[in-house]
Order: C-alpha cells, then sequence, then structure tokens
C-alpha cells in the first residue's frame, strides 16, 4: 500500500455504488468498565509543570512499571506567535515522570500534519532539546515508520483497512496529549482528533488528505475505534480558542487534565471550555468507546465550576455553547 494507492482507492468512494456498500456504523466495542477516572490539576507555569504530572498520574491510577510507552503530543507546525503544539517542558516531564514510576521506555511519537520536515519543527519548537535532556527518550517520525495493514473497527469509512505504523501497534501503553485547542472544522481538536497523526503521511498524504475526504469526523472515529489509547494528558495551560488549530488567539486556562479514557478526556476537555461534549459530532459517534456523560466520569482533582472558562468559537460552531454552564 502507498500513498497513490490509497489516493486511488479514496477515488473509487466517490462512485454511488461503492459508497452505498459502506458509511453505516456498527456498535463500537467499549474499552473501559465502570465510571472513567479524570483529574484537572491547576498548573499555570510550564517550567514548573513536574510536581502535577506526577500527581495527575497517580489521581487516575495510571500503570507503566516495565512497560513500553508511547507519548503522542500533537505537533503541528511552529509559530512562536501561536499555542500550536503540545508544550515541549510538559513533554519532557511527562516523560520524566513516567521513568521514575517504573517505565521500561518511552518513545515520542507523531506524524505531523502540515510539516514534512519532522525535524526542523522538532529544532524550532525546541522539543529536540528537552528530548535530548532525558537520554532514553527516543522521538519517531509516524509519517515515515514502518507500517503494517490493520483493518478498521467503526466502519464509518469507506476503508477498507488502515496502515498503521509500527511503534504504534507495539507499544505497551499509548499516551494522548493533545493541546485544548477549538477546531474550525472539528469544532474541537483533543485526544481523539490528535490521533490523525498516527496515520503516515507518506500513505495518506499532507495534511492527511485522504482522512479529510473521507470526512473528519468519520475519520476521527475510525481511528479512535482501532487504536487503542489508554490514557490522556491534556495541555490545557495555555490553549488556542477560536480559528484553531493554527491562527486563534491563546487562552490561559491554567490546568492539566488526566485520564484513563480518551472520551471522558474529551468531554471533560469540552466542559473545561464551555462546550457541551454531546454537541460535538465526532464525540457522539464516538461515546460508545467511554463514558461521555458527567455521571460516568469520576472527578478528581479541581473541580470543572471553579476552572471552566468560555473559549470563542467560529460562527459556525456557536451551537456547541454548553447553555447550562453560562
Amino acid at each position: 500500500m502507498n500513498r497513490r494507492s490509497a489516493v486511488q482507492l479514496t477515488a473509487l468512494a466517490g462512485t454511488a455504488g461503492f459508497a452505498a456498500k459502506f458509511f453505516w456504523r456498527p456498535g463500537l466495542q467499549r474499552r473501559i468498565s465502570g465510571r472513567s477516572k479524570v483529574a484537572i490539576l491547576r498548573c499555570t507555569d510550564y517550567l514548573d509543570c513536574l510536581p502535577a504530572v506526577r500527581d495527575g498520574l497517580r489521581l487516575i491510577d495510571c500503570f507503566v512499571r516495565s512497560k513500553r510507552i508511547l507519548l503522542k503530543p500533537n505537533l503541528v507546525e511552529y509559530s512562536p506567535m501561536a499555542p500550536i503544539n503540545t508544550n515541549p517542558f510538559l513533554i519532557a516531564a511527562v516523560a520524566d515522570a513516567l521513568f521514575s514510576a517504573g517505565a521500561a521506555s518511552v518513545t515520542v511519537a507523531d506524524g505531523p500534519g502540515h510539516i514534512r520536515d519532522t525535524e526542523m519543527l522538532l529544532d524550532e519548537s525546541g522539543l529536540a532539546e528537552h528530548l535530548r535532556s532525558i537520554n532514553r527518550v527516543n522521538f519517531v517520525d509516524l509519517n515515515f515508520d514502518p507500517i503494517r495493514r490493520v483493518a478498521p473497527a467503526a466502519r464509518t469509512t469507506s476503508l477498507d483497512e488502515l496502515w498503521l505504523p509500527e511503534s504504534i501497534l507495539q507499544a505497551d501503553v499509548v499516551i494522548s496529549m493533545p493541546k485544548l485547542k477549538t477546531h474550525h472544522w472539528a469544532g474541537v481538536t483533543l485526544s481523539l482528533k490528535n490521533l490523525f497523526g498516527v496515520v503516515p503521511g507518506s500513505v495518506y498524504g499532507w495534511p492527511k488528505n485522504v482522512l479529510h475526504w473521507e470526512g473528519i469526523d468519520n475519520s476521527i472515529v475510525e481511528i479512535a475505534a482501532t487504536v487503542p489509547v489508554h490514557y490522556v494528558i491534556a495541555d490545557g495551560i495555555i490553549g488556542m480558542e477560536g480559528n484553531g488549530p493554527l491562527h486563534g488567539p491563546a487562552r490561559h486556562l491554567g490546568c492539566l487534565v488526566f485520564a484513563n479514557d480518551p472520551i471522558a478526556a474529551d468531554a471533560t476537555c469540552c466542559r473545561l471550555m464551555g462546550i457541551d461534549p454531546s454537541k460535538v459530532k465526532h464525540l457522539e459517534m464516538a461515546a460508545p468507546l467511554g463514558n461521555l456523560h458527567a455521571p460516568r466520569i469520576e472527578q478528581r482533582g479541581e473541580s470543572l465550576a471553579v476552572t471552566r472558562q468560555h473559549f470563542a468559537l467560529m460562527p459556525e460552531f456557536t451551537g456547541l455553547r454548553d447553555q447550562d454552564a453560562l
């Protein structure tokens, strides 16, 4: 499977006969039993985030001893004027905390959708320097990692197969590390949307064009159902509102969000931004994978009422606003 064949497959999806065969939504396999654990911890300074990271991992009962851990941050492109990417200080602090908790190995991995020169992005963002300070941490460019064919689990797209990086498939524990941002197409970009970065650009194009042609919400659910995310550590110290994920202004939320369920994590992040998660299309579609509704989430750390802010939304997404939180 190469990029050309993937594009040809997507072109076929435009025919009436091919489309009629797909685009159905079977029951998604639930990944968590009982209530989900989510912790919101105040943290206003990236330079001093390690204590909050350690507390957050403890509060969600994150078990990593002797495990091979893959951290999936949100790396898109670099601008000194906008908080686009998961902060490198936070990524380094998480790696440090995981080693202290007994992790066998920690790999930071992403396949940026906008920048083909990932090494340049790592250098410009400062992440390369931070990772060098922790000798045992490797970085893998998922855009060019060896790949393996996997059957899609959700069937929300017309794709017969997903080609996924070996680094993702071989990890014992995958931790999604999104930046809290609104999104001009998906409404929000959190731990589920962050998974666009696990599919290789060498197959799916830049910025993962095949997934966009299949429909962003459909593709988010397809990947989320196929790629297990065990924990979430969301960067809400400085988020982005309005015209995200690249051009919106910064919003200082001053917290980190930890969870053992990506659905519950994204639902909580939405509530922190003043958004009703049940109104976000891909979250509503993916809800059977975990716990979307507040009574099914065991809230730890700070309360939502104390930490919530109302992020600015693009005009077409004002309907996502949580009216009960106003």
